[in-house]
């Protein structure tokens, strides 16, 4: 599990106590403010009085509505955070979060790209370079996750700008849609393999409700995108004649034969039988 560089823990270290909060919920920030590519932060966490909202320009939103300190002290952190990985543009395209949920604690870890020594601030890598031939094991398709790990035999890899979560068990690499999800960390049910959820905006979401998109490299066609036949039309509808003014003739011949037979069995008169002809043809 890749840490912290010595220099990244000081930095968040000294960010938590200056601020009055925890390393982790700082570090829970910090995911929220990468996942928003540096300019907004949608965040859960109690130490920030629940979820809430951070934008680049002053828009904060906190559960604790009228708490405009903690809505000043959010901002300025997010604001602080931000600036901290504006000095590692690498962060955005090749950092790497874990964030691990168990028995309700949630552990976060992340690794990061290499020192970025042309930004402002200490030219310092925040994060621990990843081993070198670890793999992209989501395949090639996919490139800089924001958040990866692994529980209980499950291995998982979120991409934010794809929008897309990559998760292999037993071998099997399946890929999801997101969709508009802003992913906030994962928990998995105490079990080898067992189901895997994750936080958004939107509260705890089960993995198995997103769309597929591929499954070993293997593009998947959602259910709702399949082409359905169009149903065969009535027996009776394919009978018909295109021509609606034909239908119409038919019928008012096949009348009058019918008057012609009553006609004949003296059921009518031949006035009758008359009149009612001449009324017929008249609609033609």
């Amino acid at each position: 599990m890749q840490q912290l560089s010595p220099a990244g823990q000081q930095i968040i270290d000294g960010i938590a106590q200056r601020y009055g909060y925890s390393t982790e919920a700082v570090l829970s920030m910090l995911q929220s403010v990468i996942n928003g590519n540096g300019s907004m932060a949608q965040f859960n966490h109690p130490e920030f009085a629940g979820s809430g909202q951070w934008m680049r320009g002053g828009m904060t939103m906190v559960s604790d509505m009228f708490n405009n300190n903690l809505k000043n002290t959010i901002n300025n952190l997010c604001s602080e955070l931000a600036q901290l990985v504006a000095t590692q543009p690498d962060l955005i395209r090749s950092g790497s979060f874990q964030s691990q949920s168990q028995g309700g604690q949630q552990q976060n870890n992340y690794s990061g790209g290499a020192p970025n020594t042309g930004a402002s601030g200490s030219g310092a890598s925040l994060f621990v370079a990843p081993a070198s031939g670890s793999g992209d094991w989501w395949g090639p398709d996919l490139r800089w996750p924001n958040s990866t790990g692994a529980q209980n035999g499950v291995r998982y890899a979120y991409f934010a700008q794809a929008r897309r979560l990559a998760i292999e068990v037993n071998g099997r690499v399946t890929i999801y849609d997101t969709q508009d999800h802003q992913i906030g960390g994962f928990s998995q049910q105490q079990s080898y393999g067992g189901s895997l959820s994750f936080n958004s905006q939107y509260g705890l979401i089960d993995v198995a409700r997103l769309p597929v998109v591929s499954v070993d490299g293997v593009a998947q066609v959602p259910e709702a995108s399949q082409a359905t036949p169009p149903a065969p039309a009535p027996a009776a509808a394919a009978a018909q004649p295109s021509n609606p003014g034909m239908v119409g003739d038919m019928d008012i011949f096949a009348t009058i034969d019918k008057l012609a037979e009553l006609r004949s069995r003296n059921i009518l008169t031949e006035a009758e039988f008359e009149t009612k002809k001449a009324e017929l043809l008249a609609r033609l």
